[in-house]
């Protein structure tokens, strides 16, 4: 994919998780794909600047405050 060309991936999200993500999206100016699009490349950007391969708590679920 170094052509620029972007791939399709089924994503299944939460009713409660996507009006999350939609409203954050209409604040930034963002389509929901785009939104997670951004979110996604900026965890990729985090864990390459820590140097993590995986988070230190691998079995522990992180702590989400989406209610």
């Amino acid at each position: 994919m170094a052509d620029g060309s972007k791939k399709q991936v089924p994503l299944r999200l939460s009713e409660k998780l996507y009006n999350q993500i939609a409203a954050w999206a209409e604040d930034d100016f963002r389509s929901v794909n785009g939104q997670i699009e951004y979110l996604l490349t900026e965890c990729v950007k985090q864990r390459k600047k820590n140097g993590a391969s995986r988070p230190k708590e691998l079995d522990v679920p992180p702590d989400l405050d989406i209610e």
